[in-house]
């Protein structure tokens, strides 16, 4: 009885490990699967970061350049007001100016002129007729290093088709800034997570 018992038992969880095998294999077999989470998980650590919060992103193939054209929504969450100076990339590189086109700025303008933010207020960066927004202030996501309105160091990024635009992945992503306290300036540095964007369609 003993031995039947324990022979059971081993098959029991036999089963379960191959059945626990089955699954992860699968998850790896659809990537969309596991993406979808890593997405919601880079979303709610981006909204949840402080002092500069990305509360929006998204992210388009320009088929005429092949770059990822970049929507980032930042949110000053912190106690004190803010100048964002640049962007790091997932290589440590970073881009310190962006091309605007509207609402003022030049193309090629330096972020730092244009990106004070007060505790509680929004600013962004996109491209007006590919995100619906009010300004057409553009940055782009290469997989070389950052330069000029590049941020670099992406390990993935937009895919020029219909079918599978794909993901824009940054194994992690950071800003330099400078936090305003008491009349003094202190220059900083936050560097997160990564950043993780399904890719809309091209159009």
């Amino acid at each position: 009885m003993r031995a039947q018992g324990a022979t059971e038992y081993l098959v029991l969880l036999a089963v379960v490990l191959v059945v626990a095998l089955v699954s992860v294999a699968l998850l790896g077999f659809f990537p969309g699967m596991a993406s979808a989470a890593q997405i919601t998980q880079s979303q709610m650590y981006w909204k949840g970061a402080s002092p500069i919060s990305i509360i929006e992103s998204g992210a388009v193939v320009a088929a005429e350049s092949g770059d990822s054209v970049l929507y980032l929504r930042f949110r000053n969450s912190g106690s004190y007001p803010i100048r964002i100076t640049g962007i790091v990339g997932g290589d440590g590189t970073k881009t310190t100016q962006f091309c605007g086109t509207s609402c003022g700025a030049p193309c090629l303008a330096n972020i730092s002129d244009y990106f004070y933010l007060g505790s509680g207020e929004e600013k962004y960066l996109s491209e007006a007729g590919r995100f619906g927004t009010a300004c057409n202030w553009v940055i782009v996501s290469i997989t070389s290093a950052s330069g000029s309105w590049a941020v670099g160091g992406a390990s993935s990024i937009c895919q020029n088709s219909t079918v599978s635009p794909g993901v824009l992945d940054y194994k992690s992503l950071g800003f330099e800034y400078v936090e305003y306290i008491d009349g003094q300036q202190i220059t900083k540095k936050q560097i997160g997570k990564g950043l993780i964007i399904k890719c809309k369609q091209p159009f």
